[in-house]
């Protein structure tokens, strides 16, 4: 019952509809990297690669969501005395996106440097590769996860001053929503992606811009992310664009 108290009103409904729709976006991430990192794999290992890392991804935040108390604790400075002002509000939060931003541009930067070379293209299948992307999946899941979790709780403050119910439903509402839709629609994102190498490379270089705007946001510079999904909108549709005209000329020549 106190789930349909806190959702059946104009501000449930309202944190509900925003939640969910920044849970998508924030996942689209997460859906990019499993989209590249599992393009190496057979076909379907690729679909267990992608059902488990998202199943992951779920299991991952709603576990951050029980722990959320022990969450917020993590803004005590790891290094109070320190006089460098970059380190002064360095914390586990601090770490967990700093480790998260390093790996994932090490990780996209490989990824490009094996899409130029070709090193990719006619090789066999490493033995062992399937469990090496699920590790790799896992260490990404948490740490946009942890971003995921830490911006609802964040914009969620106020709604129990607002509507006297516990904000937590509606985030946990959210949360399954959003992994319900990504899961549907990962396989055709993937697809999409990894059969348009050009689509891909943008991908990856959107992957890193992700990653240097954890390391940044680690010591505390924060970033406005709506900057860079535009920029990587308006890439998709010049791109898109291109494909559409190398497309007419082949149907006229």
């Amino acid at each position: 019952m106190e789930f349909f108290e806190a959702i059946l009103t104009v501000h449930g409904v309202t944190y509900f509809l925003i939640l969910s729709l920044l849970e998508i976006v924030l996942g689209i991430d997460n859906i990019i990297f499993i989209s590249i990192i599992t393009d190496k794999l057979s076909l379907k290992e690729q679909r267990k690669a992608r059902n488990f890392g998202l199943s992951m991804a779920l299991i991952i935040r709603l576990i951050l969501l029980a722990g959320v108390a022990w969450i917020m604790q993590f803004t005590d400075p790891l290094f109070p005395n320190i006089q460098i002002e970059l380190l002064k509000k360095f914390n586990i939060q601090s770490l967990v996106l700093l480790l998260g931003g390093l790996f994932l541009i090490y990780k996209s930067t490989v990824e490009m440097h094996s899409s130029i070379s070709g090193d990719h293209i006619g090789g066999a299948k490493e033995k062992g590769s399937l469990r090496g992307v699920i590790m790799q999946i896992v260490i990404v899941d948490v740490v946009f996860s942890f971003d995921s979790i830490i911006t609802a709780i964040g914009m969620t403050n106020d709604l129990q001053n607002e509507t006297g119910h516990n904000p937590m439903i509606i985030i946990y509402s959210s949360v399954i929503v959003s992994m319900i839709v990504m899961m549907l629609f990962a396989k055709p994102i993937s697809d999409f992606i990894n059969n348009r190498p050009t689509i891909k490379m943008i991908a990856m270089g959107f992957l890193v811009t992700i990653g240097v705007i954890l390391v940044a946001e680690a010591f505390d510079q924060h970033i406005p992310k709506g900057y860079i999904y535009f920029a990587m909108v308006y890439s998709l549709i010049v791109e898109f664009l291109n494909i559409r005209m190398r497309k007419n000329k082949r149907n006229k020549s």
